[in-house]
């Protein structure tokens, strides 16, 4: 068993997939609710962008990394927080990851939604999956609570 944390690089064709969403989201056209991520990077201190699925959930937002501890998530927990933009809207926030225990029903709901999308990056798990199942994959896919800045 690998002692790294769980992710799953892209494809060539997912990365520029990726690319192709996060430019129609930059300038204006959201797919089903998708949005460009940009965030500091923990290294480069340059702004690192990503298209990603911003989930309501019980009057919070959050955004959930399916493939795993990716880039994204390393520089989020660093930068603890980041900015949202579709089109000329854009909406800066505050990160915080939440832990293992609380991101079932998160987690379920998600599914629900975007396992159309995002399922294969679950190992087998899926919204009409277990709670048991749900929270033994919770380790491997970070979950953050955003809060928009005023």
């Amino acid at each position: 068993m690998s002692s790294s944390p769980y992710y799953l690089q892209g494809s060539r064709f997912t990365i520029r997939m990726n690319s192709v969403i996060g430019w129609l989201a930059r300038h204006g056209f959201s797919l089903k609710g998708t949005a460009e991520l940009s965030v500091r990077g923990r290294k480069s201190g340059q702004l690192q962008r990503i298209p990603v699925n911003p989930h309501p959930y019980e009057g919070a937002e959050y955004l959930v990394s399916a493939r795993g501890h990716s880039q994204w998530v390393r520089n989020m927990r660093v930068a603890g927080g980041g900015e949202l933009r579709v089109g000329r809207k854009m909406r800066e926030f505050t990160a915080v990851e939440l832990p293992d225990e609380e991101k079932l029903p998160v987690l379920r709901a998600y599914l629900e939604k975007w396992g159309w999308e995002v399922n294969q990056y679950f190992k087998g798990v899926t919204a009409k999956s277990t709670d048991e199942e749900l929270i033994a994959a919770a380790p491997d896919h970070p979950v953050f609570r955003i809060t928009v800045k005023p």
